[in-house]
């Protein structure tokens, strides 16, 4: 029996794509469980490895390298430019498809590392920094090893492939956390994080290629320039999509940079990298399972909109809470795990805690409307988003990393119920439906973030008992947050509540 690549892109015109229909529900559970129970894992290395580093380095040298990467990682999504997706949406030559974006990535992965190199004086001018320069020229190459992943991970997403997630994903965290503390702790200082940057990619280069079980030309597979066209034309509103919240990104890093100063892009990264992490659970857990899903019940309108309440109902109940918590304990948390010379980074993350419930409401929109086919609508949200963001970006920047950090989160939360709005008709969904699914857990959510908000700034004060009672606090609130919570939920929205639940016992499930 040949390997799960050979059986899908044996022949061009018909193909086995994975699971039968009968059987996608029962896979996608599978792979939401999956995919979650690895990001507990991956998440915890990147925890553990972030609260190291945050007393290995300075803010300053955290600033300097997110400020020397910012260019690569823009770049990296004009190599990619939307093609994964047109891969894992199409559903004929496959094996076409698949050689035409391998060539037409890698040779823009090559391009656009060379314009970053030449590009090194005018980077380190704009942060006044030359070893922001040299961060940023020894970063190109990262563009071109990124561009040889894309499509053996998107291979394995169309195809429902989980070891994507429970290998690829882990050994990636694994070998960034191990090299780059051990290189930090031997004085390398921020060099310690370009070189676990390109250990990291490198090993999921090799884990990618590896698992896909696919090759260049394989099946017979031809590129084709009227091919490339066809799939740019799906791809084109997602790329302008995708390089404008990667421009966004660019501009933040360079006024924070800046108009502030290196202490302050180092709070901004870390805020941003700890307020990630609910992000990433939303697009590893879901995203990654929702849009070939959605891909696949296109056709069947009914099971369409089944699926988008279920997915909305999950991601809402389970991002609400964490920004509730977030909001209530996040300044102190932070200021226990990583030090005090990070609580500045922990009031970058409370004033981020709408990009988690935002990027929910995305998910499901978005991921929905790709599904459909009906790219051309995510126009409307690159357009508002844009505006709205960058307006916000100055209107707020007076009131410095606060206002940097409630222009991300608004503009969010705007262009999550945007795209929610634009998908609704697809999904033959009504605003009832949907004011029911999103309603009762923000109301459910009041009572103990109050609570535990109160408690901790009036009585505990984390923050002023040093690590360990500091972080028994913290786990004390949290815990005792989940519980009021839980029980408001299976109190006021008992439906919501079972499918948390079922989703919990799948995780379990996993270890």
């Amino acid at each position: 029996m040949g390997s799960p690549a050979e059986s899908e892109l044996g022949d061009p015109e018909t193909r086995t794509l994975g699971p039968s229909v009968g059987s996608l529900a029962g896979t996608l559970r599978r792979g939401a469980a999956i995919a979650a129970g690895m990001l507990v894992f991956t998440q915890l290395v990147s925890l553990v490895q972030t609260l190291v580093l945050a007393r290995l380095l300075s803010p300053a040298e955290v600033g300097w390298f997110a400020a020397g990467t910012v260019l690569s990682g823009f770049l990296t999504t004009f190599a990619e430019a939307g093609m994964c997706n047109a891969l894992v949406q199409r559903e004929s030559r496959l094996d076409d498809v698949a050689t035409t974006v391998f060539w037409a990535t890698l040779l823009a992965g090559l391009g656009w590392a060379a314009l970053t190199v030449a590009s090194t004086p005018l980077i380190s001018r704009i942060f006044g920094s030359d070893v922001v320069g040299l961060i940023s020229a020894a970063s190109a190459g990262t563009i071109v090893l990124h561009a040889l992943t894309y499509v053996p991970d998107a291979l394995m997403q169309r195809r429902f492939d989980f070891r994507e997630r429970m290998i690829v994903r882990p050994v990636v965290a694994l070998t960034f956390a191990i090299t780059s503390v051990t290189l930090c702790a031997n004085g390398f200082g921020v060099w310690g994080l370009v070189i676990g940057t390109y250990c990291s990619t490198v090993a999921w280069l090799i884990a990618a290629w590896t698992l896909a079980g696919w090759r260049p030309g394989a099946g017979g597979g031809r590129a084709s320039f009227a091919l490339w066209r066809e799939l740019a034309r799906f791809s084109l509103p997602l790329v302008v999509w995708t390089v404008l919240n990667r421009a966004r990104d660019l501009l933040e890093t360079a006024v924070v940079g800046g108009a502030l100063n290196a202490t302050a892009l180092g709070y901004y990264r870390y805020g941003r990298r700890l307020g990630a992490l609910p992000e990433m659970a939303v697009i590893d857990a879901g995203s990654y399972v929702l849009f070939p899903a959605f891909s696949r019940l296109a056709g069947d309108p009914e099971r369409f909109r089944s699926a988008f309440l279920r997915a909305l109902q999950m991601l809402w109940c389970l991002m609400v809470p964490v920004a509730g918590f977030i909001i209530a304990v996040g300044e102190p948390g932070v200021t226990v795990l990583l030090g005090e010379k990070w609580r500045g980074a922990g009031v970058m993350l409370v004033a981020l805690a709408g990009i988690g419930p935002g990027v929910a409401l995305m998910a499901v929109g978005m991921e929905s409307i790709k599904g459909a086919g009906r790219t051309r609508l995510l126009n409307w949200v690159t357009l508002f988003s844009g505006v709205l963001g960058v307006g916000l970006l100055f209107g707020l920047l007076p009131w410095g990393l606060t206002g940097v950090g409630l222009a991300l989160s608004l503009s969010s939360l705007a262009a999550g119920i945007l795209s929610l709005l634009l998908a609704r008709p697809l999904a033959g969904v009504t605003f009832g439906e949907l004011a029911l699914r999103l309603v009762p857990p923000v109301l459910v959510v009041v009572l103990p973030a109050v609570a535990v908000g109160l408690l901790e700034h009036l009585v505990a004060h984390s923050d002023q008992r040093g690590f360990v009672l500091g972080v028994t606090i913290m786990l004390a609130e949290g815990l005792s947050y989940l519980a009021v919570y839980a029980a408001g939920l299976a109190l006021f929205a008992p439906a919501a509540w079972r499918e948390l639940s079922s989703a919990v016992r799948q995780v379990r499930h996993v270890f």
